[in-house]
Order: structure tokens, then C-alpha cells, then sequence
């Protein structure tokens, strides 16, 4: 018997095809090569079934979100001011907040909105030092993450609010001032 194992990946999923050749072997033969082709198939899965699954566990922090936030926005792939992807504003925002987001950044057409200048650093020209995302703590039925840093030396911090949904952990609002949050700068624009 000969056993061919052909793959093919599709939509996300590995397809195993086993093609045995009978040749002329007795049954113990044609079987034990039959469990060691299935065997390798498992194997060969086995590392993308466990790589799917910690990636689509998400995120498991209030302090892990508003890291994930920041990194992509560093790698300019934020939900600020992008019309590609509603489902990234929502991954980040309260869906009440992010459809104030989203909505911001597709009715400016890419002039200045509502959002005039980075959200996550409450500044339109930025020389960042010394960064840190604080562990969250608990207030008021609510966790906080403070993101402290310098700006062209004035030290600043912006705290966000973070609540957990059956979706996992989402931000509520992001506090800037004792009386400024992001969502005090789309209410008073009204």
C-alpha cells in the first residue's frame, strides 16, 4: 500500500486528503500505515488549532486593551481617523462611542473633526518620553488605566475608562483634564 498525504489550505482551514495505493500488503500493514498517515495529519494541525485559539481569546486586561490601543495606532493602524474598518473602532470603544468615532472620521472626509489631534496623547505634535501604562485600578464600578508620559517635557496623564461587555473589555471614555474627556469634546461640538 502507498499513502499519499496531499494538503490544501483553505478559508482558514487545512484540508488532509489520504490516498492509499493497495500494493499487494496484508490488512496489519495497510492499517498501521493508515493510523501513522492520520497521526501525522493531527500533528501537522495540531500548531495552527493552538495558535487560532490564543489569538482569538482576545483581550484579557483593562491595561492589555489600552496597550493593544496604543500599538496599533503606533503602527498607524488605529481606529482614529481610518473609514476602512468600522469593526476596528468597535474592537477598541464602547459601540456608543465608537460610532461617535466613526462617524467623526467619515463625515471630515479627512479634514480636521471633532478629533483635531491625537486622541491617545492629547496633542497634535508629539515628542513622547518615558511611557507607561499603568495597571488598571478599581473605581466606582469601573477599571482605570492611566497612560502617563512626558511631552516636550510636560508630564501628562490621560486615563482611560474600561469596562467589561459580553464582548470582553471596552473603553467607556478617555479623561484628559478634571473637565475634558473625548466625549465632552463630541458633545460640545453639537
Amino acid at each position: 500500500m502507498k499513502v499519499e498525504v496531499l494538503s490544501s489550505r483553505t478559508n482558514g482551514y487545512t484540508l488532509f486528503f489520504v490516498d492509499l495505493k493497495h500494493s499487494g500488503e496484508n490488512m496489519k500493514t495497510r492499517s498501521f500505515k493508515l493510523i501513522v498517515a492520520l497521526l501525522a495529519c493531527v500533528c501537522a494541525t495540531g500548531g495552527w488549532a493552538t495558535k487560532a485559539q490564543t489569538t482569538s481569546k482576545g483581550i484579557t486586561t483593562p491595561a492589555a486593551l489600552v496597550a493593544d490601543l496604543y500599538r496599533a495606532q503606533k503602527q498607524k493602524r488605529g481606529p482614529f481617523f481610518q473609514t476602512r474598518s468600522r469593526a476596528l473602532v468597535y474592537k477598541y470603544f464602547e459601540k456608543d462611542l465608537a460610532d461617535l468615532i466613526w462617524h467623526d472620521a467619515v463625515t471630515s472626509k479627512g479634514e480636521v473633526g471633532v478629533i483635531d489631534g491625537d486622541p491617545l496623547y492629547d496633542a497634535q505634535d508629539m515628542e513622547i518620553k518615558n511611557f507607561v501604562i499603568n495597571k488598571s485600578r478599581h473605581e466606582a464600578a469601573n477599571e482605570l488605566v492611566d497612560a502617563t508620559f512626558q511631552n516636550f517635557g510636560e508630564k501628562k496623564t490621560i486615563t482611560f475608562i474600561v469596562m467589561k461587555d459580553a464582548a470582553g473589555w471596552r473603553i467607556h471614555d478617555i479623561v484628559y483634564a478634571a473637565d475634558r474627556t473625548l466625549r465632552s469634546e463630541f458633545k460640545d461640538s453639537k
